[in-house]
């Protein structure tokens, strides 16, 4: 433990491609933990064992490290408080949840999937929020005991407050107070065993003695369930805070289906991750113009969580293209500049495989910068005159491009085969040959009708690099049938 005591965590789930907000909320509880003098934890949060992966994971692990964040415990390093996964860490939290429901604070449920879908949406028709109606609340202990011995399945939920409100003190919003009837009765314990978020992370907040809660915003109205968590088990809430969520610049919330949200598509486009991180940090500080470029341990110095801007993170490209260009240009010497390129085009090894699928294709070395430049470029400047070649019509092409990014959204693994295969199965749903399926995604992939393999090139380019690609390709097409 430092002299501080100040300890602070990031927890992602491993449940997809790690989004920018994640290194946004890390880089505040980094840049906190370092003022501060305490320490910065990484855990994984993965009790949602259907969507967790440990691909997802060593990819949360690798896009937090190019960021240059560093975790002084977690699942990779270790610590006292470890294991750092959720899932990890299954038996430790019944006893918790046990000690809630001897204490009178919980109890049984064992409505069905079934009643609860029904009672939400009579709740939702009769224009009112869904929540529990506390069906199993008044439960005899006799009734309990026999369902239970029979075998019914059952979650434990928690009871709440029938007045009154949760008033709390937040670190960036100061005094909140949310009624208690707008609290769910929260399940703690799942019918498999595992605990809910809330209950882990409270739980494992405690363990590993974290002393303030830095995460968005959208995590304010779980506060209340949260402290009363605390509470239930007579323990000592964190310093809570939460930040404004990074927003687009008609200010609607950042999400994938409107731009990339991915760590990986901003290194696979050669962003550095100190001008990232740059980019993030200036929404924590207050700065004069003309004082943008700052460096981990400059953004540090200007940190003042006494101090933080309550404004929306507008998360505008043009400001991170200008500062990336800065970085580039005035921060790096031309050795370095160079090595950052050679580190940039070997990562996951994109140009040395991807030459190698040229070899069969090319007659002169000078035909690779056309065949296999792709591979490195940042935008393949699809127009409408891109597609004009192929045999499906746009409204053809453009079915096949939709459908395809929607399926590949749900790809739990990301590889040569695993893209074969989905694409062939997509082929046979759409009651099309994969001839006719895939040359509209060599030119939204590639920029070219003629260029490497499509299954191997989608492979190397990543599942982001890719993703925005057939978006792009959409729109353009989508704009040839609006034409027609």
């Amino acid at each position: 433990m430092t002299s501080s005591g100040v300890r602070v965590r990031i927890a992602p789930s491993p449940t997809g491609e790690p989004h920018v907000g994640t290194a946004y909320i890390a880089l505040f509880n980094y840049l906190f933990a370092k003022k501060m003098g305490g320490e910065f934890i990484l855990r994984i949060e993965d009790t949602d064992a259907t969507r967790s992966t440990a691909e997802f994971e060593q990819k949360v692990l690798d896009a937090l490290k190019w960021t240059g964040l560093k975790w002084t415990e977690g699942p990779d390093v270790g610590g006292p408080y470890g294991p750092y996964r959720q899932s990890e860490r299954k038996d430790i939290y019944a006893p918790y949840v046990e000690k809630i429901v001897a204490a009178g604070h919980g109890f049984r449920c064992f409505c069905t999937p079934e009643r609860l879908t029904e009672m939400r949406e009579a709740q939702r028709a009769a224009g009112k929020p869904p929540k529990y109606d506390g069906h199993c609340l008044n439960l005899t202990a006799e009734e309990v005991t026999s369902r239970m011995a029979s075998g019914e399945p059952s979650v434990v939920r928690m009871k709440i407050p029938t007045e009154g409100a949760c008033k709390f003190v937040d670190g960036v919003y100061g005094d909140v107070e949310i009624p208690w009837d707008a609290v769910d009765m929260q399940v703690l314990l799942k019918a498999d065993g595992m605990p809910t978020y809330h209950m882990a992370n409270v739980v494992d907040d405690h363990l590993m003695k974290i002393t303030h809660v830095a995460r968005g915003e959208e995590w304010l109205a779980s506060v209340p369930k949260h402290i009363l968590i605390y509470q239930y088990l007579g323990l000592e809430p964190p310093v809570f805070m939460h930040l404004s969520l990074m927003r687009n610049a008609d200010k609607s919330k950042l999400s994938k289906r409107k731009n990339p949200t991915s760590i990986s598509y901003y290194s696979a486009l050669g962003y550095l991750p100190e001008a990232l991180m740059n980019f993030l940090g200036l929404f924590f500080i207050q700065i004069a113009e003309g004082e943008e470029l700052l460096d981990m341990d400059e953004l540090t110095a200007k940190f003042d969580p006494e101090n933080l801007s309550k404004a929306g993170a507008i998360f505008d490209v043009q400001k991170l293209d200008w500062l990336n260009g800065r970085w580039l240009r005035e921060k790096l010497t031309q050795e370095q500049f160079l090595a950052r390129i050679f580190d940039w085009a070997s990562e996951n090894s994109r140009l040395t495989e991807g030459l190698k699928l040229a070899q069969s294709r090319i007659s002169k070395l000078g035909e690779l910068p056309q065949l296999a430049g792709f591979m490195l470029a940042s935008d393949v400047g699809l127009t409408p005159a891109s597609f004009a070649g192929l045999k499906t019509q746009p409204a053809e092409t453009l079915e096949i491009l939709q459908t395809v990014s929607a399926d590949l959204e749900k790809m739990i693994e990301w590889n040569v085969e695993s893209i074969e295969a989905e694409l062939r199965a997509i082929s046979d749903r759409m009651g099309k040959k994969l001839r006719v399926v895939t040359p509209p995604l060599f030119v939204a992939v590639s920029g070219s009708q003629r260029s490497l393999p499509l299954f191997d090139s989608m492979a190397l380019l990543g599942r982001s690099v890719v993703r925005q690609r057939l978006k792009v390709a959409a729109s353009v097409v989508a704009s040839m049938v609006g034409s027609a």
